[in-house]
């Protein structure tokens, strides 16, 4: 039985993302081969800073598997996840975290303050980099040349 797409999956939730005008990042949490959960950011819909498509994946996870921690499992996501996100990632205790492209601005992984790295960090997945990452680059750079072309009339923008 061939493996589903998990890199896949998550950008098809940040192309979704962008469709509701959000920063086209998507992730999926899988366990045992199945999806367990995925989301795609919806800071702006639910007017919740914490909404980053990484949390609400956990959140899912963590009611669909009635647990606290999610051990075992691994977490693909397009683009690298904030100090927010990786936080949320060791806290969950995720075996392995799959992301796309770099976040040079916000990553929080290999970039910027590398979280997993910091001695106060008590659990670190295994990373690894690029997985979709030309898709994921791709989408950000459509997503992102599109609103500097249009004026968001929309409080707070």
């Amino acid at each position: 039985m061939k493996r589903p797409d998990f890199m896949g999956l998550a950008l098809t939730e940040a192309e979704a993302a962008a469709a509701r005008g959000e920063v086209p990042i998507g992730a999926v949490i899988a366990l045992s081969g199945d999806v367990v959960a995925k989301a795609g950011n919806r800071t702006r819909e639910l007017n919740d800073p914490t909404a980053h498509a990484e949390i609400l994946a956990i959140r899912e996870a963590g009611l669909r598997l009635s647990a606290e921690r999610i051990i075992d499992a691994d977490i693909y996501v397009t683009l690298e996840p904030c100090t927010m996100c990786a936080a949320a990632i060791s806290f969950a205790r995720l075996r392995r975290l799959y992301f796309g492209a770099l976040d040079e601005k916000g990553g929080a992984v290999v970039s910027g303050v590398r979280f997993f790295a910091s001695p106060t960090c008590h659990h670190a997945p295994e990373v690894y980099s690029g997985i979709g990452e030309t898709q994921s680059v791709a989408l950000l750079k459509t997503f992102f040349r599109a609103k500097r072309g249009k004026v968001d009339h929309r409080p707070g923008t």
